[in-house]
């Protein structure tokens, strides 16, 4: 029987969080709020199915992702031959999902590597602490921003989205959004999460106050594996070291049961990979395309 697919609904993100608690691992692109965030610019929706929740894509053209739910439970060689009615391929698979799938069918798997969609893994405390020679250039610049500015940090919430949405405003100015496109999705999605702002479970983030006005800010996810999923981070450009100020202060204040920081993806972009190779990851989350 097809899978019927629906408009993602806030009002089941509870039992889907719930679902996502099952799984073997937990990537970025299956978080609550980046579906929510990022569901108008893929064109994505979900069907519910035998315990399972599975999610498509419209964009930038059809593709299903990998299903939430419990991996263990599932007969895969039935389950992807029941697929092919839906897609030819399965895209964003985590490793551990993929495992099970090939495992499945002794091997007999196409699969390729998306190193684009892989999720960066940090060490909490090491980011909080920025000790030693690898985290010099970082902590040098973070000692720069508290020395040369009065700062006041105050956990993000509902009172502050207005003054984050014009600082946003603000960055895509300097950045000059209008003419890139990736970038004018990421502000659609970032609107969106922060008009839901009320309404998101597990939401989370803070905030760098200079003479009252925002310079810096992170919104970010906590999740059932104790990960913390670093959803947006912005920063003026003029207030030098201000990325490097809002990335260890947010952690250095956020719970301290979150011990994995998960920092997205790099979508293939090269200075976005060397900026998270700069932290210096602990781990990846890979994943993998998957013919159906």
């Amino acid at each position: 029987m097809p899978l019927r697919f629906e408009p993602i609904q806030l009002d089941r993100q509870k039992e889907y969080r719930e679902k996502l608690a099952q799984c073997d691992q937990i990537a970025s692109d299956y978080s609550f709020i980046n579906l929510w965030g990022w569901g108008e610019e893929y064109g994505l929706t979900w069907a519910w199915d035998n315990g399972l929740v599975w999610i498509r894509q419209e964009n930038p053209q059809p593709a299903l992702w990998a299903p939430v739910g419990d991996w263990q439970e599932v007969e895969w060689p039935s389950m992807l031959k029941s697929l092919r009615s839906e897609a030819e391929h399965m895209i964003r698979v985590p490793e551990k999902l993929l495992h099970l799938m090939a495992g499945g069918l002794d091997g007999d798997i196409q699969s390729d590597e998306s190193r684009e969609h892989w999720d960066y893994l940090y060490n909490r405390q090491e980011l909080t602490e920025l000790k030693g020679n690898r985290f010099h250039k970082k902590k040098n610049l973070l000692n720069q921003f508290i020395k040369n500015y009065e700062y006041t940090y105050i956990g993000f919430g509902s009172a502050m989205i207005e003054q984050a949405l014009n600082m946003q405003e603000d960055w895509c100015t300097w950045r000059d959004c209008e003419n890139d496109d990736t970038l004018v999705a990421e502000n659609n999605a970032i609107s969106r999460v922060l008009y839901g702002w009320r309404k998101l479970d597990g939401i989370t983030g803070g905030a760098l106050l200079v003479d009252q006005i925002i310079m810096a800010y992170t919104i970010a996810e906590t999740m059932p594996d104790k990960s913390i999923i670093i959803h947006f981070e912005k920063a003026c450009p003029d207030h030098k070291g201000s990325y490097q100020a809002i990335n260890q202060i947010f952690l250095a204040n956020a719970p301290e049961e979150y011990t994995i920081v998960n920092r997205e993806q790099d979508l293939g972009d090269e200075g976005l990979r060397k900026a998270k190779l700069s932290y210096h990851p602990m781990d990846y989350i890979k994943k993998y395309q998957v013919k159906v």
